[in-house]
């Protein structure tokens, strides 16, 4: 598979795609960004990188319908480029940005694209807007389908790594205590990420959670979790 690794080959790939857009519509601006882009090995990084150009390029108004495009070429690359631009949308529209992220996570049915579009929209969501993302992730967290209770785990890694304030960890970390009897193997490796690093990071909130986790209601591996996260947090 032919890699990519300058940004300088990215703008020129986005430049082409958009040219196809320019002249020929949606449809050969997909074709052209999936062959020269998504097709390829390509960091995050400069994918993160190319979809800002397209968010720059491309008007507003037809976002959604570029990302729901990408999203059908079901490739790595396209959860990327799709969270991005949703993540762009936030602040203009949250309700949007959120409710696709969760219809590309569901449609995608897979741990990753859920990892990837958790962290870029609702994990950064949480992070920068956490009075409108906590009561969100709440709901979410009673939700009917596994991948979008597991996003709520994703969510709280994601922010709690970047630095997301004390003050919101903990209704968040309530949350995840609250999912502590899940079964689902791709539910709990979710939750399971998020507590642990909600406990590398804030072991003091974590002791004042003693009572709780000893609870016969919390089971092992969400206190197994916890304790590998203040392990993590001793060897800082």
């Amino acid at each position: 598979m032919e890699s990519i690794s300058s940004k300088a080959t990215i703008k020129l790939m986005v430049a082409g795609a958009l040219d196809a857009l320019q002249r020929n519509g949606q449809k050969a601006f997909i074709v052209s960004l999936h062959d020269a882009l998504l097709k390829k090995k390509v960091r995050f990084p400069l994918l993160e990188y190319a979809a800002k150009e397209i968010i720059i390029a491309v008007p507003e108004a037809a976002h959604i319908t570029i990302t729901d495009r990408i999203i059908e070429l079901r490739e790595i690359g396209s959860q990327v480029l799709a969270g991005i631009i949703l993540q762009e949308r936030l602040t203009q529209d949250f309700d949007t940005a959120v409710n696709k992220a969760c219809d590309y996570i569901q449609f995608g049915d897979q741990w990753y694209v859920c990892d990837i579009i958790g962290e870029r929209v609702l994990g950064h969501a949480l992070l920068t807007m956490p009075e409108k993302t906590i009561p969100l992730l709440a709901q979410l967290s009673g939700h009917e389908d596994k991948w979008i209770v597991r996003t709520v785990g994703v969510a709280t890694h994601y922010a709690v790594k970047k630095g997301l304030d004390q003050q919101y960890v903990e209704p968040v970390f309530r949350i995840l205590l609250s999912l502590s009897a899940a079964t689902d193997f791709h539910t709990r490796k979710g939750i399971g990420w998020g507590a642990k690093t909600v406990a590398k990071f804030h072991p003091q909130l974590i002791a004042r959670y003693q009572e709780q986790l000893a609870s016969t209601a919390t089971q092992q591996w969400f206190r197994t979790k916890v304790n590998i996260g203040l392990h993590y947090n001793r060897k800082k």
